[in-house]
């Protein structure tokens, strides 16, 4: 079976994890929202790929909320760090009662192996989820005005490490909603929520933060 992570368990406030080296908790917060001009949505790293395909499937156009789901890192009891675990795209509050791989372009499911998933490179440990009018804007960006809006010197670190999210088509209001991706640099995967009789309940990407 491909790789699917108990997204109900992360998706979960107050959810606690415990590994060698201490525990997490799990926070949520708003991340503001995605304006989504074409109902179409596309996993990537914005600084180093805004160019990803967009899922294959597609939500109505509209605006939808954002959910930073955060690890807060114990040792001891006490906080030490807080890394960004999940990032979400809410289409509708129903109960979530299963999960599927979201694909991008002509990748199959059905090709990939035990313990496999489809993802996203990421080089600039930065994520989003946002319709591809936005990202085709930042695509014409030179590396200058990139740094001003999105790698401030002070990047923010709570509660949300790396929460910046800037208009870049004003015509149509697409946006871009970054967030740090987990512990940095890395492939990330993206799943699809849906209701029992199968309608869209979220876009979700693991950043692989808490232990298995």
């Amino acid at each position: 079976m491909p790789y699917t992570p108990d997204l109900d368990r992360l998706l979960t406030p107050g959810a606690r994890y415990t590994d060698q080296h201490g525990g997490y908790l799990i926070e949520v917060h708003p991340a503001g929202d995605v304006v989504l001009p074409t109902g179409q949505v596309v996993g990537c790293d914005p600084l180093v790929c805004p160019e990803g395909e967009p899922f294959t499937v597609t939500v109505p156009p509209g605006r939808y909320a954002a959910r930073a789901w955060v690890a807060v890192v114990l040792r001891e009891n006490a906080e030490v760090d807080r890394r960004v675990a999940a990032f979400q795209l809410v289409v509708s509050d129903e109960p979530t009662i299963s999960w599927e791989p979201a694909v991008a372009g002509d990748q199959d499911v059905a090709t990939l192996g035990a313990d496999d998933y489809f993802g996203y490179g990421v080089d600039a440990g930065t994520g989003t989820l946002a319709d591809p009018t936005a990202l085709s804007v930042l695509e014409g960006w030179d590396y200058d005005r990139v740094e001003d809006v999105f790698i401030p010197d002070e990047l923010p670190s709570s509660p949300v490490p790396g929460l910046i999210t800037a208009v870049l088509d004003e015509a149509s209001g697409a946006n871009v909603v970054t967030v740090t991706t987990g512990w940095g640099d890395g492939c990330y995967g993206t799943w699809i929520g849906r209701t029992a009789d199968g309608r869209i309940t979220s876009f979700v990407t693991d950043f692989m933060v808490v232990p298995e």
